[in-house]
């Protein structure tokens, strides 16, 4: 098995937690700006978003240290529109969830073939990440509309 380059690999978990940190953050504000009769199961739905989020960046946190690295601060950026539409706020949650997405890939492509616990995390993540992100995407589009309201990941 090749040698893991341990400080690319904590660079991008870095990345990842701050990434999934803002997540937190991004969807707990989306939730108090949720109004009219869809308000219930969408404050909802934005919550679950927060706590999977929370629960990444603790994976993400768990591994920087068993690499023996100290894990980041720092939040990621928070892209606001400053609108309450919820069309606005999924179009900027998918954005930031496919940007995440990238990061994973980059994680994959630093341990893959050379630490299996660490590729199959990448792979699990890549997978909660290409679902939401899809859950998302068909949250945009018109009802009975076909095709994606988003290009495909990379």
């Amino acid at each position: 098995m090749e040698q893991l380059d341990q400080a690319k690999v904590v660079s991008v978990l870095n990345r990842l937690l701050e990434a999934e940190l803002a997540g937190v953050v991004r969807y707990t504000h989306y939730s108090f700006l949720v109004f009219g009769f869809g308000r219930i199961p969408i404050v909802s739905w934005l919550r679950e978003q927060a706590t999977e989020s929370l629960l990444h960046a603790q994976q993400v946190g768990e591994w920087i240290t068993t690499l023996g690295d100290y894990p980041s601060l720092a939040i990621g950026p928070l892209l606001d529109s400053h609108q309450t539409d919820i069309g606005a706020m999924l179009r900027e949650s998918l954005e930031t969830e496919l940007r995440a997405l990238a990061l994973y890939r980059e994680l994959l492509s630093l341990v893959e073939g050379r630490s299996v616990a660490l590729e199959e995390f990448a792979r699990q993540m890549i997978h909660a990440e290409e679902l939401h992100a899809a859950d998302v995407d068909k949250m945009l589009r018109k009802p009975g509309a076909a095709g994606t309201a988003s290009p495909k990941p990379a």
